[in-house]
């Protein structure tokens, strides 16, 4: 049965699949495919921490990439996921690579992520810059959104930044977006994150990533361009492949709902299979150590 709330979404049956939303979102990010991955796969969307609808984020330093992996690695204990396939987008894509640096994804795929560019590119500080305008935008046009959102052109004007095509967007769909990002509640911390320099919000240690993983750049994306956003990726990330995504914006979902299904699959169907002995062992150990709810211990006969 499907677990529905504003924290998580669960449904369908098969390899594990852990979709993660970028920043300022949530995990409805992920509605227009998830009626096609639940017929593949066990599906899991969680709701980040911090953000509208999630857990709160506790940490008692400041926030970074890594803390905020540390926390979804703690979620994904409480849920009974190891080692899932793990699809990200943005931020989610920068933490599905920090997930497989750290053994913890079976493959990835990482839809425009966050963290790709050089340090010294002033890439981290115009990201900065562009979420804490729309977060002013948004927060002073709160009131006028419901109106706006019931039409097409609105819609896709709104959402502009983040995709092509936002008149795609249902009215109850887009207003969600809109709420989900007026309501995350670590933006200031995520900006402050971003001007301190790139060592906290970016993946590190690529070497250690040995899952498969799969790049895919929306070929239309104004928040992270390819062009800017993705040199780290390609010289440190041994083995992973890129894609590019056809007239598709930031968030591609909407955009082109079967290519983002078709990229999926195909990638995960390509290493459905893949479980190192290495993995095996690591999985078997954290069971060991987090044992499900209900579930009898491991013994060195499993």
């Amino acid at each position: 049965m499907p677990e529905l709330s504003r924290s998580l979404y669960r449904a369908g049956e098969g390899e594990q699949l852990v979709l993660l939303h970028g920043f300022t979102g949530a995990w409805h990010h992920w509605r227009p495919v998830l009626a096609d991955l639940v017929t593949r796969f066990d599906v899991i969307a969680p709701t980040l921490a911090g953000h509208d609808g999630g857990p709160p984020f506790q940490t008692d330093g400041p926030l970074t990439l890594a803390t905020a992996a540390d926390s979804l690695e703690n979620h994904l204990d409480e849920l009974g996921v190891d080692t899932p396939h793990v699809v990200g987008n943005s931020m989610g894509g920068a933490l599905a690579i920090e997930l497989a640096a750290r053994g913890r994804a079976r493959s990835v795929v990482a839809l425009s992520p966050g963290g790709g560019w050089q340090p010294d590119s002033g890439e981290a500080e115009r990201v900065a810059r562009f979420f804490a305008r729309q977060t002013r935008l948004l927060r002073a046009t709160r009131s006028q959104l419901p109106r706006a959102m019931r039409r097409p052109l609105s819609r896709r004007l709104a959402f502009r930044d983040v995709m092509r095509h936002g008149e795609l967007v249902s009215p109850a769909d887009a207003l969600a977006l809109a709420h989900s990002a007026i309501g995350c509640q670590v933006v200031e911390d995520v900006v402050a994150a971003l001007r301190r320099g790139a060592a906290d919000v970016v993946p590190q240690e690529l070497h250690r990533v040995t899952a498969p993983v799969l790049i895919a750049w929306a070929g239309r994306d104004r928040v992270l361009p390819m062009e800017t956003c993705a040199s780290r990726f390609r010289s440190e990330l041994q083995g992973a492949e890129f894609q590019v995504l056809p007239g598709v914006g930031h968030v591609p979902t909407w955009d082109n709902t079967p290519l983002v299904v078709d990229t999926i699959t195909g990638w995960i169907t390509r290493h459905a299979a893949v479980s190192s002995p290495a993995r095996q062992r690591s999985r078997l150990r954290r069971r060991r150590r987090h044992p499900r709810p209900g579930a009898r211990s491991a013994s060195p006969a499993d």
